[in-house]
């Protein structure tokens, strides 16, 4: 590590410390050579996979688009915000839990559909019918039957 101060390639660790959860590590370094102290912060470096878009086109995974579909679904909804932000970690780990370097959109779709169906089933109709392009009220209906029959445990066979 070069000291921020002499520039100086030698520096060593007098302390460190887990943070953020146990997510990070703070070290406290001082410089051999001038003797400065500095704090440096170490977090695993974790790489979202790619999306494959439908039409085949790749594009980086977007926190951002995915937090702004989740909020538009369970807008006016009561879910409080630190629920969405599990929800969000929880998709991210997932997916980040493949271990590939690429991903179908459509995964991202499904993971989504889930935590929503946990979170809110009315938000999860929403998203469900924007997501699968119902074309009329009849696939809202069986999509509400589906989520009923699920809810009331008596599964898809009706009994």
């Amino acid at each position: 590590m070069h000291c921020p101060f002499c520039n100086t390639t030698d520096t060593k660790v007098i302390d460190s410390r887990l943070v953020a959860e146990g997510n990070q590590v703070r070290r406290r370094r001082e410089c051999t050579s001038c003797s400065e102290r500095f704090t440096t912060f170490e977090s695993a470096e974790l790489v979202m996979p790619r999306l494959i878009k439908q039409n085949g086109n790749r594009e980086p995974f977007d926190e951002e688009k995915l937090r702004s579909g989740i909020l538009k679904a369970l807008e006016k909804r009561p879910v409080a915000l630190e629920e969405v932000e599990n929800s969000i970690n929880h998709i991210k780990h997932e997916l980040r839990a493949t271990g590939e370097r690429e991903v179908e959109s459509n995964l991202v779709g499904e993971k989504v559909m889930n935590e929503l169906k946990k979170l809110d089933e009315v938000a999860y109709v929403r998203f469900a019918s924007v997501y699968r392009s119902f074309k009329d009220l009849n696939e809202f209906r069986e999509e509400i039957d589906r989520i009923a029959q699920e809810g009331d445990g008596t599964g898809s066979s009706g009994s």
